[in-house]
């Protein structure tokens, strides 16, 4: 007869740590070497991975140990705004305010420094996302035709995302993919990252010559670093 398995550790979705609870998720992965902990800033948690074999307690051990840096992380996030009634963002350098209309017909869009959103209240978030997305891939599209026409490139494909690291990237296949939260961000902003990722459909690296196509079609490269630096985790707290 076999002994049964022993059932799955129970991981809990906050961990006390001194006299704070702290918010956490947990992953196990096979691929770990070792127990790592970061901070998710959509979610605002600190997100930890396990090697398969480990413990929860030897997340909960490093996570004491990182406390201060955790809370400090943590506390320095921007407010999540979600994507409701009456809440505000921007888009380019307009704010614009999310109201529920549905006493409209048609699709959601946009007004006058308005977000309007059309359908039931259940629908908003989904009607909302949508609407954004479309217009962060409009225009991403405008300024990519824009930029690859001037150094004589095409992309395969223009793709969104949702990332959390990386505002843009360019595969070796030709394929382009930004976030969608970009189209909140200035408008030069946005535009410095769609030419990054163009000239890189001329140059597939970070050479002179490559930053050289990206000084022709950008003037805003250290500017654009410097914003997404200190404002990009807020982007990533919309939703």
């Amino acid at each position: 007869m076999t002994a049964a398995a022993a059932p799955p550790e129970v991981l809990p979705p906050e961990l006390l740590v001194g006299r704070r609870f702290c918010p956490v998720s947990w992953r196990r992965s096979a691929r770990a070497r070792r127990v790592s902990l970061r901070i998710d800033a959509v979610r605002g948690l600190v997100a930890i991975t396990l090697p398969a074999d480990s413990p929860g307690r030897a997340g909960l051990l490093l996570l004491r140990a990182n406390a201060a840096w955790a809370f400090a992380a943590l506390d320095g996030l921007a407010p999540a705004v979600p994507l409701e009634d009456g809440a505000v963002l921007r888009l380019g350098d307009v704010p614009h305010a999310i109201r529920h209309a549905p006493e409209l017909r048609g699709d959601s869009r946009l007004g006058d420094g308005e977000i309007l959103v059309t359908g039931p209240a259940p629908q908003l978030r989904r009607r909302a996302l949508a609407l954004l997305q479309g217009e962060a891939r409009a225009r991403i599209l405008r300024r990519t035709a824009r930029h690859a026409a001037l150094l004589g490139v095409a992309p395969r494909a223009v793709r969104l995302k949702d990332t959390r690291t990386r505002w843009g990237s360019c595969a070796p296949d030709g394929t382009l993919a930004f976030s969608w939260r970009l189209v909140m961000a200035p408008g030069w902003v946005l535009d410095y990252v769609v030419a990054h990722e163009v000239a890189h459909l001329a140059e597939m690296n970070h050479s002179d010559r490559f930053w050289a196509q990206v000084a022709r079609l950008s003037p805003h490269r250290v500017a654009a670093h410097a914003w997404l630096r200190r404002h990009g985790p807020g982007l990533l707290r919309v939703g």
